[in-house]
């Protein structure tokens, strides 16, 4: 899934589960997060809050578009 290219949207993965979300003119738009846990793999989109300097949980998604998708329509 690394550098992709998804219908405007871009992703990087930084590291074992973790992807940074970019528009087309190189703006974050937020992050999906992907730990493994007893269920499986749920994909967390989450944003950073210039604010705060903290996160804001989107939600949990049960697939990568799912959450791509949240981030693009939030």
């Amino acid at each position: 899934m690394s550098g992709r290219l998804a219908a405007g949207l871009s992703f990087v993965q930084l590291n074992n589960g973790l992807w940074r979300i970019t528009r087309a003119d190189g703006s974050v738009l937020g992050y999906i997060d992907a730990p493994v846990d007893v269920a499986g793999a749920r994909f967390s989109a989450k944003r950073l809050r210039s604010d705060r300097r903290s996160f804001f949980m989107m939600g949990d998604f049960r697939s990568f578009d799912e959450a791509l998708e949240c981030l693009r329509f939030s």
